[in-house]
């Protein structure tokens, strides 16, 4: 027998957002999805009442004359309408396109441009800010406006329908779409910290493969006896894939929409039951007093995923002794959809002693999750040793990893099928890999290079420290310098010395210690909370003012 003759081992189904979506609806109809909206008001109901509700958006979209292929963006908080969005729009085989809230109308209306949105589906609350985007023309080629709301609020912008009142006529049937899995199913835009934000394009491949990654035991471990919970806006690439992941197996889902309330958001971990959260540090580091307000410790609560940034030290201490719950840093890209590597401890580990624990897996990047490969490299393109101490640039690879950026903008990240990541990383010899700083923020003193992230991780260990930032200032002798700038905790002060002593007796050398520091009331953040070091350079670039006598 020749190949040719050979049958199909396997059936080819396409992977795409039906696949999910259709599962949810026959198998886990009963589950439950809760949103505490921006009014205070808690709405839940059904998987069921969902994928009703969902087939009626899109037929919606099919009667607002929308081509296939359009881009559809949303313009929300975390709730139920949004979760409705994420996948009525892909499901019409059209393009789902997240926008930021946090964003300025400048920089809305220059992404809607690029992205060429023909719909927006907003919240009531983001009306005045699309009256500014229009006034920037960013509302030159959108067709529809749809408030994610029973009735339309007072607005000067033109044609605004209220969802409810859209999905109210619409029939609860749709057929289901054979959408291949190639489709571009999500657009999500970068944060834009060096130069305009830059689009990727997420296909019904790449976030079905994605979804099914979160939910394993090397990410986020997600599955059918757990209640989720994204404090991480879904905005924000697609929440990092936690709805899609929890509707896979039927998780319930909670949302908390709006800015973070930290005892309403305490209050619903507890009320819910939930078993699994993501966010950035700076949320799980305001819900911990909000959370050791409770009468009684949240004891559904298995693990937190914390991406973004480095969580501190500290910050992961804390959860462990008080609530019993891991904090796992999570590493990943809007490039990669995002999630990449979870820091999870190994089988080898269980026996150790916490604290062992923490420094050998819980303060790493992680291990990369099945799917994804990583690659080390040095200037010239040559892998690094994996031993623990070289430093190269990360690249990265797999089926949910960007291939280009929309319009094929920077084609220089993408070579020889990998990403180059901007980030600075170093590989340890147990597969294990820590960030040792963004390309750009690394501090080159004398020729030697210093890491802003190890040292903002020390500062922040310090008892007196709540938060603290590093940057370079530029210095006419040693190139850059390191500045820190630091949150104080209430009631605390801080000085240079006492920075230099702790940084001292945990090994650093007195080459590496901070020239200056700045006490600050906050550290500024990105639309997506990170730490806006561009803003902190700006602030600090001219030298302290001179003491006066008096």
């Amino acid at each position: 027998m020749s190949d040719a003759d050979v049958p199909p081992a396997m059936m080819d189904t396409q992977l795409n957002s039906w696949l999910l979506f259709a599962h949810a609806e026959r198998h886990h109809g009963e589950v439950e999805i809760v949103s505490r909206l921006v009014s205070g008001e808690v709405h839940r109901y059904t998987y069921a009442d969902y994928s009703r509700r969902t087939r009626q958006l899109m037929n919606a979209l099919d009667g607002l004359g929308l081509a296939a292929g359009a881009p559809v963006a949303t313009l929300a908080w975390n709730h139920h309408r949004h979760l409705e969005c994420y996948f009525g729009i892909p499901c019409t085989g059209r393009l789902l396109h997240t926008l930021n809230v946090r964003l300025s109308p400048a920089e809305l209306a220059y992404i809607i441009q690029d992205a060429g949105d023909r719909a927006i589906l907003a919240d009531p609350d983001m009306l005045p800010l699309l009256e500014q985007v229009r006034d920037h023309g960013g509302l030159a080629g959108v067709e529809h406006i749809v408030v994610l709301a029973a009735d339309v609020p007072d607005t000067s912008l033109d044609g605004v329908v209220a969802y409810e009142q859209l999905l109210a006529v619409q029939p609860t049937d749709y057929a289901e779409r054979d959408i291949p899995e190639s489709t571009p199913l999500g657009l999500c835009y970068t944060s834009g910290t060096t130069g305009r934000p830059k689009g990727v394009v997420y296909t019904h491949r790449s976030t079905f493969l994605h979804a099914l990654a979160v939910t394993s035991a090397a990410a986020m471990s997600i599955g059918p006896s757990d209640c989720t919970l994204p404090l991480v806006p879904m905005f924000h690439a697609m929440a990092w894939g936690m709805p899609q992941a929890a509707l896979a197996v039927g998780a319930k889902q909670v949302f908390a929409a709006g800015p973070l309330d930290a005892a309403a958001v305490a209050r619903l971990i507890a009320d819910e039951a939930v078993t699994v959260g993501a966010g950035v540090p700076t949320v799980w580091l305001g819900l911990a007093d909000a959370l050791a307000a409770l009468e009684s410790r949240p004891v559904a609560l298995r693990h937190l995923i914390c991406g973004g940034a480095q969580p501190p030290r500290t910050l992961i201490e804390r959860y462990l002794r008080e609530f019993g719950v891991p904090v796992l840093q999570a590493w990943g890209m809007t490039e990669t959809s995002p999630l990449a590597s979870v820091a999870w401890p190994r089988h080898a580990h269980r026996d150790l002693p916490e604290a062992e624990v923490l420094t050998r897996a819980r303060t790493q990047a992680g291990l990369p999750i099945p799917g994804v490969d990583l690659s080390v490299r040095d200037e010239n393109g040559v892998e690094v040793p994996a031993d623990g101490e070289t430093m190269g640039d990360l690249h990265v690879r797999g089926p949910w990893v960007a291939a280009s950026y929309f319009k094929n903008a920077e084609p220089d990240k993408f070579d020889g099928g990998w990403f180059r990541t901007g980030d600075v990383a170093i590989s340890a010899t147990n597969g294990y890999f820590v960030i040792a700083d963004r390309t750009k923020d690394l501090i080159k003193s004398g020729g030697e290079w210093i890491s802003s992230v190890d040292m903002e991780a020390q500062i922040m260990a310090m008892p007196q420290v709540f938060e603290a930032a590093v940057i370079a200032m530029p210095d006419p002798r040693w190139q850059e310098r390191p500045l820190a700038a630091i949150v104080p905790n209430p009631g605390e002060t801080v000085t240079l010395e006492q920075v230099h002593a702790h940084l001292a007796a945990q090994g650093w050398v007195r080459w590496q210690f901070p020239d200056r520091i700045e006490v600050i009331e906050q550290v500024p953040r990105t639309s997506v909370g990170k730490f806006d070091k561009k803003a902190l350079r700006a602030r600090f670039a001219a030298p302290p003012a001179p003491a006066t006598a008096t």
